[in-house]
């Protein structure tokens, strides 16, 4: 099964993954868990570039099209490998990032986006998709702690655009997404998680 994380800046999926993975390996699953852009050495030279403060002039052609070389290679390299050797993959984020951001929040053409997530992936397409929900300025707000990278500094309206577009997703899909409200305390999230993941396998 192929379960991906996703959700506005500071919605809590790096600190949600490992509580799923240890509750699946609990249960005997071979779990592996990733993260976007990143993953493979490649992935993470290409995350370095499109995170860093310093590249303000990137295109938005130019961050998409980044985004799906890493994608690329995180998916014949470690995803696909472990589906199928029978195994339960985790990401940090997938193809749904680059239409919420790339698309939706840069408003660039769904089409085009699409056909290059498609190209990117061969047609993978996760089995499940957990979108942790947040409000912008709350999840922007949690960030300062962490991580602080090139896509986190733009504007309130781009983020507040990618929150909707991640709406628009999961109304066009409602059997693979499940919406969780992130606001909540993380072991109440975490229980959401583990009981939806759980019910699906």
């Amino acid at each position: 099964m192929f379960i991906t994380f996703e959700g506005p800046e500071g919605s809590g999926k790096s600190t949600q993954i490992p509580v799923l993975a240890d509750f699946l390996r609990q249960r005997g699953y071979s779990v592996l868990t990733t993260r976007e852009p990143g993953g493979t050495e490649i992935g993470e030279q290409i995350r370095g570039v499109i995170h860093d403060l310093k590249n303000t002039a990137m295109h938005p052609r130019t961050e998409t099209l980044l985004y799906q070389a890493a994608r690329a290679q995180i998916v014949e390299q470690v995803i696909r490998p472990h589906l199928a050797a029978g195994g339960i993959v985790l990401c940090d984020r997938y193809a749904d990032s680059t239409i919420a951001y790339q698309g939706y929040g840069h408003q660039q053409n769904l089409d085009e986006v699409r056909r290059l997530v498609g190209y990117a992936t061969e047609g993978l397409n996760p089995d499940v998709t957990l979108l942790l929900d947040l409000e912008v300025e709350t999840g922007l707000g949690r960030k300062t702690d962490g991580e602080w990278n090139r896509l986190d500094a733009y504007a309130v309206e781009f983020h507040q655009r990618v929150r909707g577009g991640y709406h628009q997703l999961a109304l066009e899909e409602p059997q693979r997404w499940v919406t969780i409200d992130a606001s909540q305390t993380p072991e109440a999230v975490a229980e959401i998680i583990c009981k939806n993941v759980i019910a699906r396998l």
